[in-house]
């Protein structure tokens, strides 16, 4: 049967991130390897529902990782977020001011939180794009900005994904 047509799983991440069943392929890790990764997210391309897809990808990762027998431990995944994609951020409230809708990633937010995942947001962007400290995701931490943070993650040897 091809991939496409198997069950989408969500073995870490429910609801997100959805990933094919794949044996017999080459590239999946093994047990005791070292997964960590930062996520650079900037783009604002919305998927189905409105979910930012760049951070959906962060659930598939942590889903792929959980179907091939990889843990992670909290803080093992770090996530930054800046440019257009910065408004993914903000509580539903002031969300809701801007976009007149309820913030579609919310509830990801939560669920990568829950998964050990750290979701960081620029503060140059945020300052840029007038988001007040008090309108940002309590999940989310406050960065000076993302290419301070870039540098010095990738200097402490994290590997960077990029959208």
């Amino acid at each position: 049967m091809p991939a496409s047509a198997q069950v989408a799983r969500h073995p870490a991440v429910a609801d997100y991130g959805a990933i094919a069943p794949m044996a017999q392929v080459a590239n999946r890790p093994a047990a005791t390897d070292d997964m960590r990764a930062l996520f650079e997210i900037t783009g604002e391309a919305r998927g189905q529902n409105g979910v930012n897809r760049s951070l959906d990808r962060v659930a598939r990762y942590l889903n792929l990782l959980a179907s091939s027998g990889v843990s992670t431990k909290p803080g093992d995944i770090k996530v930054i977020i800046h440019g257009p994609a910065t408004p993914l951020i903000l509580r539903d409230e002031a969300y809701q001011k801007r976009f007149n809708s309820a913030n579609p990633n919310t509830p990801l937010i939560a669920a990568l939180k829950r998964a050990g995942v750290e979701i960081h947001v620029c503060g140059q962007a945020t300052a840029g794009q007038g988001i007040a400290r008090e309108d940002i995701d309590p999940a989310v931490t406050l960065d000076l900005s993302a290419m301070t943070t870039l540098v010095l993650l990738q200097r402490q040897g994290w590997p960077l994904v990029t959208d």
